[in-house]
C-alpha cells in the first residue's frame, strides 16, 4: 500500500459526519464566489498585474480558470463527487490570492480577506486529505468497478 492509498484510507476512516456539513457549506461559498467573480475580474487583473506582470491574454485565461474552478469545484464539493480533485484545483488559486493579490492590504481590519482565504485554504487541505465523507456521491471504485 503506497502513501496515497494510506492517506485515502486514513481519511475514509476518520471523517466525522458533521464535517460533511462544513464541506457542503464550503462548496456553496465557492460557488457564490465563482458567480461573483466575473463582476470583479477587472480588479483581480489589475491587482495581479501590479504584483506579477503578465500578458493580457494570460490574465484573461487566469480569470476564466478561477471562475470555472470556483464554480465547478464548489458544485463537486457540494455533491461530494471527486472531492480531492476539486480541492486540488482550488488550492493554487487560494495560494495565489494569499501571496499576490492581498499581500499589501491591511491585515488588522475587521474580517480581513486574508483570514477568510486562510480558513478556506485550510478546509481545502483538510478535505484533500480526508476525502468526501459518508454524505456524498461516492466515486467509482477503480479496483472493483462498482
Amino acid at each position: 500500500m503506497n502513501l496515497l492509498q494510506r492517506i485515502e484510507h486514513w481519511g475514509d476512516m476518520h471523517h466525522p459526519r458533521w464535517m460533511d456539513i462544513v464541506r457542503i457549506a464550503l462548496g456553496i461559498f465557492l460557488c457564490i464566489r465563482g458567480l461573483q467573480f466575473p463582476a470583479n475580474m477587472s480588479d483581480m487583473m489589475a491587482d495581479v498585474n501590479a504584483n506579477l506582470p503578465m500578458p493580457s491574454f494570460a490574465l484573461v485565461v487566469l480569470g476564466h480558470y478561477i471562475f470555472l474552478a470556483h464554480l465547478m469545484g464548489g458544485i463537486l464539493l457540494i455533491l461530494g463527487a471527486y472531492t480531492r480533485i476539486a480541492c486540488l484545483i482550488q488550492i493554487p488559486i487560494l495560494l495565489g490570492a494569499l501571496f499576490f493579490v492581498n499581500s499589501g492590504q491591511e491585515l488588522f481590519r475587521p474580517f480581513p480577506a486574508w483570514f477568510v482565504q486562510v480558513l478556506v485554504l485550510g478546509l481545502l487541505v483538510y478535505f484533500l486529505v480526508a476525502g468526501d465523507g459518508p454524505w456524498s456521491m461516492k466515486e467509482p471504485d477503480r479496483r472493483t468497478g462498482a
